[in-house]
């Protein structure tokens, strides 16, 4: 089996938050898109770019709101919380 590197990116704690959440609301829209799209059209002709067209629609809401849902979370919710 062949070795490929592993790819590591260096960059600030104060970031972990936000590429988490893009990450997150990257592929959770795009399955949600995905899945929409077959249960409302099926696959049509032009699925792939009606698909690029609302996961994009889709992660300018999902990103933001991702990230404000995990400040709620981490600050008012998780910080109530005692873990062992």
């Amino acid at each position: 089996m062949a070795n490929f590197p592993t790819i590591r990116i260096r960059t600030r704690r104060k970031y972990y938050r936000l590429i988490f959440t893009g990450l997150m609301a990257m592929m959770m829209s795009l399955i949600i898109s995905t899945a929409l799209l077959v249960v409302k059209q099926g696959f049509i002709d032009g699925f792939f770019m009606e698909l690029m067209h609302s996961w994009g629609l889709a992660f300018m809401f999902a990103w933001p709101s991702a990230y404000i849902c995990a400040y709620l979370v981490q600050e008012h919710v998780l910080s109530r919380i005692e873990f062992y």
